[in-house]
């Protein structure tokens, strides 16, 4: 197996774009992600205990929270992660080539017969996975793909344009890490190129969303802060570390990807500069909150060694959208958003190959599309979405996936583009060993899609949506196949709820074999107990 990365660093938003502290769901850390994911997550928290003296409060964190952030329940730099990352595919025998983009791809009846990287070398396979950030390979292939807002008419979405809108994309960001140094000190960068323009565009701020100000408990500050030096006892960190990607480093002055590579180039440079525009603008112009009539931070150090770029900033953009497969299959907002007439869980999915859950979540940038942000349920990831009509052998491993402008925005957090490569991975394994394509395989109702969703289940991969069944459960596989087969559906909660006693109000919820396989049950059961009874009794 060849993982083709296309810069010096593997990983994407948790590495080399320095979104490291990660956007997950409120049952991560009990049964809302995959096993391998949460492994990721174990090993960046094991370093800094292990690496590190951590403080009597970070020592007491049930879940060790080592930038004590708000909008996630973890941290990590990002070239720990980068470094996890790499031993972990060394671990699993993947080679990785670094700096070694796919330039072109070339098909043969309809399927890729190989793809030509940057180095010039050449990689043959019989199945291609594009996990890139834009979709790369499936426009180097000629794969029909969509790329920006589909028309109300074709989706049938309420919140689609009534015409397609291909330049709506949503905004990348050049992420970039700053140390809150003692006040006094002054750390102030030179005035970036093109500054006055970027801070009208831009509307620098520091108020986004749920923020209440520049610091405290829901600041500005602590929002993506990814070292908190009250969790160490240690030089190592002697000051707060934060990981700056919010509204006002949202580039508003141009979409990625355009289809045109120089507006592409062209826009990515713009951005590295609004970015620095940024760090100056809290350095010389944000408002103070402890002086009345202040302006500028100094203080604020950009970290430029946490990448080693030139400027300082991440290595690559954080891309929001990508191109996305016209696939068999593809998630449109009904399915995913939430409303009064459905349970807790978005609608079924039979074909399901994965879980997630975050909002629906656009951000505005550079087009005239508002900002968006819709409850969703949590929902299944559909197999059909990760492969393509008109090409048999590439699959989406990423936010390419067949989902729309709209629910793009809820398919692109870290712990679902985990979740869908690790889907594609395993599907792309049982094609190969069964000779089937990939389309052939997660045809619905078919023999292989249950080999394929026992697969994945079996590697600690959810397929349906138990937020408090965690993969080391005995209830883990068979409340995953009783759900998916309909015979203990979640009807009521997203938690199973295994310690609660056994009701009559419980067993009604079951399917009508069900009821019968457990009409002798003896009282007294757990909820827990009676499924494991129920999946003795079916098996």
């Amino acid at each position: 197996m060849i993982l083709v990365a296309q810069g010096p660093w593997v990983g994407g938003q948790l590495t080399a774009q320095g979104v490291c502290t990660p956007d997950e769901n409120a049952w991560v850390e009990t049964g809302g992600c995959t096993l391998s994911y949460q492994r990721l997550r174990a090993a960046c928290r094991a370093h800094y205990a292990r690496s590190y003296r951590l403080s009597h409060a970070a020592k007491a964190q049930r879940h060790l929270n080592i930038g004590e952030c708000w909008v996630s329940r973890m941290a990590v730099e990002p070239c720990v992660a980068q470094a996890i990352l790499t031993e972990q595919l060394r671990q699993a025998g993947v080679r990785v080539l670094r700096r070694a983009g796919p330039v072109a791809v070339d098909r043969s009846d309809e399927a890729i017969s190989h793809a030509t990287l940057a180095d010039g070398s050449i990689i043959r396979a019989a199945i291609f996975l594009d996990a890139t950030e834009t979709g790369e390979a499936l426009h180097l292939a000629g794969v029909p793909y969509r790329l920006g807002a589909e028309s109300r008419t074709e989706t049938g979405e309420p919140h689609a344009p009534d015409e397609a809108q291909p330049g709506w994309i949503q905004p990348f960001t050049i992420p970039f890490a700053l140390e809150l140094r003692p006040a006094g000190e002054t750390h102030t960068i030179p005035r970036p190129p093109n500054y006055e323009q970027h801070r009208a565009m831009q509307r620098y701020h520091v108020l986004d969303g749920a923020m209440t100000g520049m610091f405290g408990d829901y600041g500005w500050w602590r929002y993506r802060r990814t070292i908190s030096a009250g969790c160490f006892d240690d030089p190592a960190f002697p000051c707060d570390v934060a990981m700056i990607n919010t509204g006002s480093n949202d580039y508003r002055g141009g979409i990625y990807p355009s289809g045109d590579p120089a507006s592409d180039q062209q826009a990515l440079l713009a951005g590295r500069l609004a970015s620095l525009g940024y760090v100056y603008w809290l350095q010389t112009e944000c408002p103070r909150e402890d002086c009345a009539g202040g302006f500028g931070y100094p203080e604020l150090r950009l970290r430029s060694d946490w990448f080693g770029t030139p400027d300082g900033l991440a290595l690559e953009p954080y891309i929001r959208e990508s191109r996305r497969l016209r696939a068999l299959r593809t998630v449109t907002e009904a399915d995913i958003v939430a409303t009064h007439a459905q349970g807790p869980r978005a609608v079924h999915q039979p074909d399901s190959c994965g879980i997630g859950h975050y909002w629906l979540d656009v951000h505005s940038g550079a087009s005239p599309e508002p900002g968006r942000f819709m409850e969703t349920h949590p929902y299944q990831i559909p197999a059909g979405a990760l492969v393509g009509r008109d090409c048999p052998n590439l699959l989406a491993a990423a936010k390419n996936l067949g989902v729309t402008h709209l629910t793009n925005g809820a398919f692109r957090l870290h712990p679902v583009e985990w979740a869908i490569g690790e889907a594609a991975g395993t599907l792309a394994v049982l094609s190969l060993q069964t000779g089937a394509e990939p389309g052939a395989v997660v045809a619905e109702g078919s023999a292989s899609l249950l080999r394929l969703q026992a697969a994945l289940v079996d590697r600690g991969a959810p397929i349906y949506w138990w937020g408090d069944v965690p993969h080391e459960s005995p209830l883990f596989r068979p409340a995953q196949r009783l759900a998916m087969q309909g015979d203990w559906p979640g009807s009521n909660a997203i938690e199973l709820q295994p310690d609660a006693p056994w009701t009559a109000e419980a067993a009604e919820a079951l399917s009508p074999r069900g009821r019968r396989a457990l009409a002798g049950i003896a009282p007294g059961l757990t909820r827990g107990e009676a499924l494991l009874a129920l999946a003795d009794a079916l098996a």
